[in-house]
C-alpha cells in the first residue's frame, strides 16, 4: 500500500471546481458582470471555458434528490471511473466512492501535475508504485488501479469515506473526502442507470464528424459492451434495463469527446441539439437497447 502523502500543498485548482445548480443560480448576476467586464477586454470567452455559467458547455447529474453540474470534460471522466466499476461487477457503493475520490483529488481532471510526483484523476504517484506516468494518465489504468488497491481493503463496503481514503490514499486530509460524498452517490446513481434519465449535458454544436472507432473502443474497454455498426449508427444491446441507462447516460457523458448527437435508450431519447432534458423518441427500440448517433461532419 502507498505511503501516506505529505501535508504539503498541490497547485491551485480553483478552476476546476464544481458548482452545484443552485450556485449557479446565487452567482448568476456576479458572473454576468465578469462577463460584461470580460467583453471590454476580451476575456468573456476565458470566464465561458473555465467556469460553469448559464451559457456555458455543462453536464448535470440528477438523483436521490440531488443534483450536481460539471464540465464535459470532468463528467467524461466521471463516467469512466463509474463503468468501469460497472464492468469489473463491483458494487454500486465502488463508483460512488471513485468519483468522490477523483473530486477530491483532482476536482475530475487528468491534470500533469500535484504534490511530488502525484498525476491524473487520483493523484497517484509513479515513485510509489502505482505505475508509470503515461499508465496512470489514462483514465482507465488510472481508474483500475484505484480499484484494484479498494478491494484489497477488508470491509471497504461497509467504511466511511473517510477511512477508505485513508487506507488507499494515504491522504493527510482524509476527511476532506466526505465533503463530495453526495457529489459521488449522485453521479454515480446517474451513470449506473439507476437513475434513468439523470445524466443530461448541454453542448454546443460538433465542429466535425464523430469518432465512431474511439466510440465503440471506449464503449468495449469501459461499459464491457460490444456494439453494432452502421448507417444508423452504434447500436448496444444491454443484459438488462439499468445496464442500458447506465450505457446511455455514458454516452451522453462522452457526448463531446466521441462527437455523439443523439443517444436514444428504450423509447426515450437525449438529443445534443436540446441537451437539457430526455423526450420521446420517434422510432422506439427495445428497452434494453442503446442507440448512438454520431455527428456526420
Amino acid at each position: 500500500m502507498p505511503p501516506r502523502r505529505p501535508a504539503a500543498d498541490r497547485p491551485p485548482l480553483a478552476e476546476e471546481r464544481a458548482v452545484s445548480r443552485a450556485r449557479v443560480r446565487r452567482n448568476r448576476a456576479l458572473v454576468a458582470s465578469v462577463a460584461v467586464l470580460g467583453l471590454l477586454g476580451g476575456g468573456a470567452w476565458w470566464v465561458r471555458d473555465k467556469v460553469i455559467t448559464p451559457w456555458s458547455e455543462s453536464c448535470e447529474a440528477t438523483a436521490l434528490e440531488q443534483d450536481v453540474s460539471f464540465t464535459p470534460e470532468q463528467m467524461h471522466n466521471a463516467a469512466t471511473i463509474v463503468q468501469v466499476a460497472e464492468r469489473r461487477g463491483l458494487p454500486a457503493r465502488a463508483g460512488s466512492i471513485g468519483v468522490a475520490t477523483a473530486i477530491q483529488e483532482s476536482k475530475l481532471r487528468n491534470i500533469t501535475y500535484g504534490d511530488r510526483d502525484s498525476v491524473g484523476l487520483f493523484q497517484q504517484r509513479p515513485s510509489q508504485g502505482w505505475g508509470t506516468v503515461e499508465q496512470i494518465l489514462d483514465p482507465r489504468y488510472s481508474t483500475n488501479a484505484f480499484y484494484d488497491a479498494l478491494v484489497k481493503v477488508d470491509g471497504w463496503q461497509d467504511m466511511r469515506i473517510t477511512e477508505i481514503a485513508q487506507e488507499v490514499q494515504r491522504s493527510a486530509y482524509p476527511e476532506a473526502y466526505a465533503d463530495h460524498e453526495h457529489e459521488g452517490r449522485t453521479i454515480a446513481s446517474a451513470i449506473s442507470g439507476h437513475s434513468p434519465e439523470g445524466l443530461v449535458c448541454r453542448l454546443d454544436p460538433p465542429t466535425g464528424a464523430g469518432d465512431r472507432e474511439r466510440l465503440v473502443e471506449s464503449l468495449r474497454t469501459e461499459t464491457g459492451y460490444r456494439a453494432d455498426t452502421g448507417d444508423g449508427g452504434v447500436v448496444v444491446r444491454a443484459s438488462q434495463e439499468r445496464r442500458a441507462w447506465g450505457v446511455g447516460a455514458w454516452a451522453v457523458a462522452t457526448a463531446k469527446g466521441h462527437g455523439v448527437t443523439s443517444v436514444q435508450v428504450g423509447d426515450r431519447v437525449w438529443t445534443r441539439e436540446d441537451g437539457s432534458s430526455w423526450s420521446t423518441a420517434p422510432d422506439p427500440v427495445d428497452a434494453s437497447t442503446v442507440r448512438i448517433t454520431l455527428a456526420d461532419g
